[in-house]
């Protein structure tokens, strides 16, 4: 099977090269990486600035599969990888277009230009991918490099505690189990600072309450797995909570091998990605690549 890489050629990072080549190592596929180059309006009779404009972006694409071709040879020798400049007005159309007629298992980005180093920003492309995509949309954060041999050696699946995380963690046991993955099932909370007027003091109380009910159902969704999907040979659970998105992502340890598997919204239509307000700021402020899925 193949993963589709949105790469651009122009901005040079390489993070979602490096990515891609790790989730396709890890689970045995290629890559088709795809470079999107303008394409011209349509017009009735095409002018000299129109064929101008076409030959410029064809010499455009041809000198990015070129350069992409040479830096896939250094990343990932060992990942069977083509690379296409197609044109589209729409770098996430055109991506979804290449995935459907691929039949992709996934469409990997990289983070936007204007956030932190290390953490996922979600870019104008990333953001309608992760809104549209009729398949799972993997996101690196800014910078990501991964070693010439790297693999997904954990997936943490981000769980809510309803029937739509609970699918979402079957399908990512499934994965691990294919990859020799570790699984680590989290819910993370937060603690807002006006969610209690300061006369209340029993917050630790809600805390603690809420904490033993989420393992609870974070248990018997473990224990009921092995009825839908086969269970990797270690599996971890743990409730992360914080004053703030941040900090409950940083309530948990992680490696530079991770990657987070958030669940799209369960009003998610046609079996489209669709998120919620909840899932976009774990993302954006998770300190792993993110793999979001239907």
């Amino acid at each position: 099977m193949t993963l589709v890489v949105g790469y651009a050629a122009a901005k040079g990072d390489a993070a979602p090269l490096h990515l891609g080549a790790t989730l396709a190592r890890s689970a045995g596929q290629d890559l088709r990486v795809v470079v999107v180059v303008p394409a011209p309006w349509p017009t009735p009779v095409a002018r000299g600035s129109d064929r101008e404009f076409e030959t410029w972006a064809r010499d455009q694409g041809e000198r990015a599969v070129v350069a992409t071709t040479e830096l896939l040879a250094e990343i990932c020798p060992d990942v069977p990888a083509s690379v296409a400049a197609l044109p589209g007005r729409s770098e996430a159309a055109t991506l979804i277009e290449e995935a459907t007629r691929l039949g992709a298992e996934m469409i990997v980005v990289g983070s936007g230009s204007d956030g932190a180093w290390g953490t996922v920003v979600v870019s104008s492309t990333a953001d309608r991918l992760l809104h549209s995509s009729p398949v799972p949309v993997a996101v690196a954060t800014r910078g990501f490099r991964a070693a010439p041999d790297a693999t997904v050696a954990r997936a943490t699946c981000a769980f809510r505690g309803d029937d739509v995380s609970a699918q979402v963690l079957a399908r990512t046991a499934t994965i691990c189990h294919q990859v020799g993955a570790a699984l680590r099932v989290v819910t993370f909370g937060v603690r807002g600072k006006t969610m209690y007027p300061p006369e209340v003091h029993g917050e630790d109380e809600i805390l603690a309450s809420y904490v033993e009910h989420t393992a609870a159902l974070q248990t018997a969704a473990v224990a009921a797995l092995g009825d839908v999907a086969d269970v990797p040979a270690d599996v971890e659970t743990a409730v992360a909570t914080g004053r703030s998105w941040a900090e409950a992502l940083e309530d948990v340890p992680w490696e530079r091998s991770d990657v987070l598997v958030v669940g799209s919204s369960a009003a998610s239509l046609m079996q489209r990605l669709f998120l919620g307000s909840t899932a976009t700021k774990i993302i954006r402020a998770s300190p792993v690549p993110v793999v979001v899925v239907p």
